[in-house]
C-alpha cells in the first residue's frame, strides 16, 4: 500500500484491514470500484456520492487520479480526493471529515480463478485518538460488508 507521510500504519490509532477471494479478473472488479457514483447502488454504507471536482476530462461516474468527491459513509459526511490510481492494481483516496483524516487503499493481487482484493484504512486525529477501540471493529465490519458486496456484484452477470 503506498500510505500517504505520516499514515502508515504503525503511526496512526486507527488501523483496519480486510481481505476477500473474489472469483472475476481484476479489470472487472477495477472497473466495479472506480464506478464511485454506482457504489449507493451496491455498497449498503455509501449514500449521497457526488463528484465536486468539474475539472476538463474529468467529467463521468468513474474515479480517476486527483478525483475529488463527497459522500455519507459510516454516518459521516467525508471529503475525499483520489490519490493512488494504477489501473487493476491499486486505488487510494484520503477522508477528511469532523475530527478526522482517514486513508482507505485498495490492492488487487490476481490469481486462482480471480483475485484477491485488499482493502486497508488508516484514520488519525481527535476522533480516532478518543474512540479508537470502537472505530476499529466498526471498520472491519464495514470494510468486509464493502468486501462481500463488491464480491456480489464482481461475480454477477450485470455490467459494472
Amino acid at each position: 500500500m503506498k500510505w500517504p507521510s505520516g499514515m502508515e500504519p504503525e503511526n496512526v490509532p486507527v488501523y483496519a484491514r480486510n481481505e476477500i477471494e473474489i472469483a472475476a479478473a481484476p479489470q472487472r472488479v477495477w472497473r466495479w470500484l472506480i464506478g464511485a457514483e454506482r457504489w449507493p447502488q451496491w455498497y449498503g454504507n455509501c449514500a449521497r456520492f457526488r463528484f465536486i471536482d468539474w475539472k476538463e476530462g474529468q467529467h463521468g461516474p468513474d474515479l480517476a487520479p486527483g478525483r475529488v468527491f463527497e459522500w455519507r459513509t459510516f454516518g459521516a459526511r467525508v471529503h475525499s480526493t483520489v490519490r493512488v490510481f494504477e489501473p487493476f492494481l491499486e486505488l487510494g483516496w484520503d477522508a477528511r471529515s469532523t475530527g478526522l483524516y482517514a486513508y482507505h487503499g485498495w490492492m488487487l493481487e490476481p490469481g486462482g480463478v480471480g483475485c484477491r482484493v485488499v482493502t486497508e484504512e488508516t484514520q488519525s486525529g481527535l476522533v480516532p485518538t478518543i474512540a479508537r477501540w470502537y472505530l476499529r471493529r466498526m471498520l472491519l465490519r464495514g470494510h468486509q460488508g464493502w468486501l462481500e458486496d463488491l464480491r456480489r456484484v464482481a461475480e454477477s452477470d450485470d455490467p459494472p
